[in-house]
């Protein structure tokens, strides 16, 4: 049975959470930076499965999943919490614009691990369209590669980001996205709980930063409730209709928006590059459509 086909609606619904999506990196500098950003990620999964427990109670949407696919999911889950810890840790060591843009590279992991997973050819079209993105990272960023631990975390999770995007594709075949999501979360918050524990035993971590600030309750409320609970489930529902590689590479515009929110909020400044590199995603992510019936 073919996929629907995804609406006008579906793919400006999908903007719309990209831009939700870029504002989290943005989020990351508002939470005080003696908070860990393992601790971040582990309140905000966990906030996140909270939330998602309520909605799934007040809808009466809760379904038995089998033993073997629940524990996929909360291993998806593992994978998504990591992937977060690093795009927050990206966004700790350098700028939001570095840690954004680092992020657009996820396409281009995913035109390659897609067809590995499906077992199908590598589409000339994605291909090129991520060499693309590669193309208007490096012209955005030709000046600002001295942030290496930054850009090589934000690449790391763009990797995860592919690699949860492909199996939560399959996922929602059969199951809702707000089941996924929570079972997901659930796994998130166990493995930052488990590296939490660890850290302490280890290395030891002050109450700085463990507990949250008053303000920060706030902001990681914004990240679980708005940013996840919302945009993440919303996003798996859109992959019914919408393929992992199309859908990521439209995620290549979080760097455009977050770095327009940026300079907004944080007076992050833009450069010349910048509008050239980001002109050049923006052309990528609109061939997609245009270009994706034609035979390559």
């Amino acid at each position: 049975m073919s996929s629907p086909k995804p609406s006008f609606t579906d793919y400006l619904h999908l903007h719309f959470l990209v831009m939700i999506w870029g504002f989290t990196a943005i989020l990351g500098k508002l939470i005080s930076p003696d908070l860990s950003r393992m601790a971040l990620t582990f309140f905000r999964t966990l906030l996140a499965a909270a939330g998602l427990l309520v909605v799934l109670w007040l809808r009466k949407e809760w379904k038995t999943v089998a033993p073997k696919e629940r524990y996929q999911m909360l291993g998806v889950g593992v994978i998504m919490g990591v992937h977060w810890l690093t795009f927050f840790a990206s966004a700790h060591v350098s700028s939001a614009s570095v840690c954004l843009a680092g992020m657009s590279t996820t396409a281009l992991w995913t035109a390659v691990l897609e067809p590995i997973v499906a077992k199908r050819r590598m589409s000339a079209l994605e291909i090129g369209l991520s060499l693309m993105v590669i193309v208007g990272l490096y012209i955005i960023f030709r000046f600002e590669f001295d942030q290496a631990l930054g850009l090589g975390l934000a690449l790391l999770s763009a990797f995860l980001a592919a690699v949860f995007t492909i199996a939560n594709s399959r996922f929602v075949k059969n199951h809702h996205a707000l089941l996924i999501t929570f079972y997901e979360m659930n796994g998130g918050t166990l493995a930052m709980l488990i590296g939490l524990l660890g850290l302490s035993l280890t290395t030891g971590l002050s109450p700085k930063e463990i507990a949250p600030q008053p303000m920060d309750w706030f902001w990681i409320g914004v990240l679980a409730l708005v940013c996840t609970v919302y945009a993440y489930s919303a996003g798996i529902f859109l992959l019914r209709k919408i393929s992992p590689f199309a859908f990521n590479l439209t995620v290549n515009m979080e760097p455009v928006y977050g770095i327009l929110l940026a300079y907004l909020i944080l007076h992050e400044r833009m450069t010349t590059g910048f509008y050239l590199g980001a002109g050049v995603i923006l052309l990528a992510v609109i061939a997609h459509p245009l270009l994706k019936n034609l035979r390559w």
